[in-house]
């Protein structure tokens, strides 16, 4: 796979539909030391497509909190247009101890079915 220009533009993003070339697309991006970008062909009625970032191939790379932020109100703009469903994947990276990572886990899964008090427990808000 050819080195993607950053930012890549539309017609350059990958397409990394079935598992070898979702394993080219991100052994490619961590070659390059690049943020992993595709796109991939889902089932369904009529061709759906997801949309795949991840930031851990490009170790090196920093992603201001305000992109972030920018990122996520993107998103929310997304689902209440209703273009898309929602976030339906979540991936918390580098916790640190399993003991953390269980805390996390059980809390994120009991948010998942509406019982919040978990979460608030596990990282409660700070001022």
């Amino acid at each position: 796979m050819q080195p993607l220009p950053m930012p890549c533009p539309a017609d350059r993003i990958p397409h990394v539909t079935g598992l070898d070339a979702l394993a080219a697309g991100c052994r490619a991006a961590k070659e390059q030391g690049a943020v992993f970008i595709a796109v991939e062909q889902v089932g369904g009625p009529g061709p759906r497509w997801t949309v795949k970032a991840d930031a851990l191939t490009a170790p090196r790379h920093t992603i201001d909190p305000a992109v972030y932020n920018a990122v996520r109100e993107a998103v929310i703009r997304l689902i209440r247009a209703h273009e898309i469903p929602g976030p339906v994947y979540f991936a918390l990276h580098d916790v640190d101890g399993e003991v953390r990572a269980r805390e996390l886990a059980a809390a994120l899964h009991a948010a998942l079915y509406d019982d919040l008090e978990p979460l608030t427990r596990a990282v409660p808000h700070t001022s």
